[in-house]
C-alpha cells in the first residue's frame, strides 16, 4: 500500500532536525558580514554546494556534477526510461543576502527524498534534488547560468560576460572551479527537457504578499519574463555649475528624464491592470570627475524590465527606446546601452498547480495564489519545455537582504505539499488524492 497522507506529514515533519541544521551549517560556511555571501562561482557557492553534496552522500543519494558544475543528488529509480522528477533551486546569493533565498529550494529537495525514503517509497523513476549554479544575475548580468547551461540554451557571449568584482569571464571562473565552459559553449545538454517530468521549486517569497494574507504557502502562477541592459551609459559634456540651461548637455538631467518617463509609463500600465516593475538598479555619475559644482557629463545605469507577458515587454521595451531618442534629440546627449539582455516569461504547468491545490486541500494546508516578482530558474526550465511549478513560503522582510524571515514552520509545510505531490507521481496514488494515470513507480510499505 502506498503512504498515507498522515504518514507522509509526520515523516517530513520527522525531518525538521536535519532541516534546520542544514540551514546552519549553510549560514555558518558562508558569512557576508552582514547576511550571507555565496559568490557565484566563488569560494560561497562552492562551499554550499560542497555542502549539499555532503548531505546528500549521508542519504546514499548519487551525486554528479555537470560542466556547468550544477549538483544532482539521484534516488535512483527502477524504470531508466521513465522521466525524472527534478526538485531544486540555486546556491548562490546577492553579496550580503539572507540564507534562505534559493536554498531554500535545495534544502527541501532533500528533504523530500529523505522522507519518502524513510517510508519505504521504490521510485520507478529518478528523483533529484538540484543544486543550480549562478542564478543571481548581479554576479555576471547573464540570467539562469546554471540551468541554461544545463539545458543548453545559455545565451551567445554569455562565457564572455565578466565578473562584477574580478572582472575576470564566466568561463575563467567555470574553468578554474572545475567545470568545463567549452563544453558548455558546444550546448552539450547535461538534461534532456524531453526527459523531464516536473521541475519543483519551492522559495521564499520575495514581497511580504503571504504575510499579507496571512498564508502562509502559495502556488506560483506565473514568473515574469524580463529584458535588461546592465551596463548602459550616457555621454554628454562637463560644464561649468554656472553654464545656462540652453547650453547644457547634461548627462544626469537625461538619466532623470529617461527614469521619470519610464516610471509614468509604469504607473498608466498599473493604472490599466498590467502588472509589471521597473528598476534602475545603478543609477549614478562618474564618481572620479563629479562635484558640487560640475555639469555631469558621463552618467551610467542598469535597467530590468519585467512583466508575465510577452507583449507587454515588447511594448515596454520599444517606449524604451522611442525615449532614448528623444531625450538625445532634446538635450544633445548620446546613449550607449551596452550588452541587451533577456529572459522569457515563466508559464507555470497548470495541471501541476491543479494537483498541488488537490492536495493541499486533502491534507487541510492552507495555500493560495500569487505570481512571482522575480526570476526564477523554474522559468528556464517552462521556456525548455519543462512542466514546472513553484511554492512560495511566507517571508515578512522580503529577499537579497540579511534579514529574510522564513519561519521554519511554514518552511516544513511547503516540504510536505512537495513530498505530497511526488509521492503521488512516484507511484500508486494516494488514497486521499486526485488519481493519476500513467504512473510511473512501484512503492512499498
Amino acid at each position: 500500500m502506498p503512504p498515507s497522507i498522515q504518514q507522509i506529514l509526520s515523516a517530513v515533519e520527522a525531518r525538521r532536525g536535519d532541516v534546520e541544521h542544514l540551514f546552519a551549517s549553510l549560514a555558518a560556511g558562508s558569512p557576508g558580514n552582514p547576511g550571507i555571501l555565496r559568490d557565484t562561482y566563488g569560494a560561497g557557492e562552492n562551499f554550499a554546494h560542497s555542502l549539499m553534496a555532503d548531505h546528500a552522500k549521508a542519504l546514499s543519494l548519487t551525486i554528479t556534477q555537470d560542466a556547468a558544475l550544477n549538483t544532482f543528488a539521484t534516488w535512483q529509480g527502477s524504470n531508466p526510461q521513465a522521466g525524472s522528477i527534478i526538485m531544486g533551486s540555486h546556491l548562490d546569493s546577492v553579496p550580503h543576502g539572507g540564507n534562505f533565498d534559493g536554498a531554500a529550494g535545495v534544502v527541501a529537495g532533500l528533504a523530500v527524498i529523505a522522507a519518502l525514503k524513510d517510508l519505504g517509497v521504490k521510485p520507478a523513476c529518478d528523483v533529484i534534488a538540484m543544486g543550480v549554479r549562478a542564478e543571481e544575475s548581479v554576479w555576471f548580468g547573464v540570467s539562469y547560468i546554471g540551468s541554461r547551461s544545463a539545458l543548453g540554451s545559455l545565451p551567445d557571449g554569455g562565457l564572455e560576460a565578466r565578473r562584477i568584482d574580478t572582472n575576470r569571464t564566466l568561463a575563467e571562473h567555470i574553468a578554474e572551479c572545475g567545470g568545463d565552459p567549452q563544453a558548455i559553449a558546444r550546448r552539450e545538454k547535461s538534461l534532456d527537457p524531453s526527459s523531464i517530468r516536473a521541475f519543483l521549486e519551492v522559495h521564499i517569497e520575495q514581497a511580504p504578499s503571504l504575510v499579507e494574507m496571512q498564508v502562509p504557502l502559495a502556488i506560483c502562477s506565473g514568473i515574469p519574463g524580463n529584458f535588461r541592459y546592465p551596463e548602459a551609459n550616457i555621454t554628454g559634456r562637463q560644464d561649468h555649475v554656472g553654464t545656462p540651461r540652453r547650453f547644457r548637455r547634461d548627462a544626469a538631467m537625461a538619466a532623470a528624464d529617461l527614469a521619470m518617463a519610464m516610471d509614468a509609463k509604469w504607473r498608466e500600465e498599473e493604472a490599466a491592470g498590467v502588472p509589471l516593475a521597473v528598476t534602475f538598479g545603478r543609477f549614478h555619475t562618474d564618481s572620479a570627475v563629479h562635484g558640487m559644482t560640475s555639469v555631469p557629463g558621463a552618467f551610467a545605469f542598469s535597467l530590468d524590465v519585467r512583466a508575465y507577458d510577452p507583449s507587454v515587454l515588447a511594448r515596454l521595451e520599444a517606449f524604451f527606446l522611442e525615449q532614448v531618442a528623444r531625450i538625445e534629440r532634446e538635450r544633445g546627449v548620446r546613449f550607449e546601452l551596452g550588452k541587451r539582455a533577456s529572459a522569457a516569461v515563466g508559464v507555470m504547468s497548470q495541471k501541476i498547480i491543479s494537483e498541488m491545490q488537490t492536495a493541499a486541500a486533502a491534507a487541510g494546508l492552507n495555500v493560495t495564489q500569487i505570481g512571482s516578482p522575480a526570476s526564477h530558474d523554474s522559468a528556464a526550465f517552462a521556456e525548455a519545455g519543462v512542466a514546472a511549478t513553484m511554492l512560495f513560503v511566507r517571508n515578512e522582510n522580503g529577499s537579497h537582504n540579511p534579514d529574510e524571515a522564513m519561519e521554519i514552520n511554514d518552511f516544513m509545510k511547503a516540504c510536505a505539499l512537495l513530498a505530497l505531490w511526488v509521492a503521488d507521481h512516484v507511484g500508486p496514488p494516494l488514497e486521499e488524492t486526485v488519481t493519476r494515470a500513467n504512473s510511473c513507480v512501484e512503492t512499498s510499505a
